[in-house]
């Protein structure tokens, strides 16, 4: 969060200034940070589920295990 409030001191300061390259920079140092924030709650995202997953394949293994086939033999 900070870089996207540095970021856009940068882009005011270039507006307030005339020089585009510094509000480029700050609109650039916002985005970065954007996407910096939705990678990581992707990575999160990810993480539970993957979580979630296990959970359900350890629920089903210990109910495989209980579940015994009688053989005719």
């Amino acid at each position: 969060m900070k870089d996207e409030i540095k970021g856009k001191a940068d882009e005011l300061k270039g507006k307030l200034t005339g020089d585009k390259s510094e509000e480029w920079k700050g609109k650039a140092e916002q985005e970065a940070d954007k996407m910096r924030r939705n990678a990581r709650d992707i990575r999160d995202d990810v993480k539970d589920k993957a979580g979630e997953m296990s959970d359900e394949e350890r629920a089903r293994d210990r109910e495989a295990g209980t579940v015994r086939e009688k053989r005719s033999w």
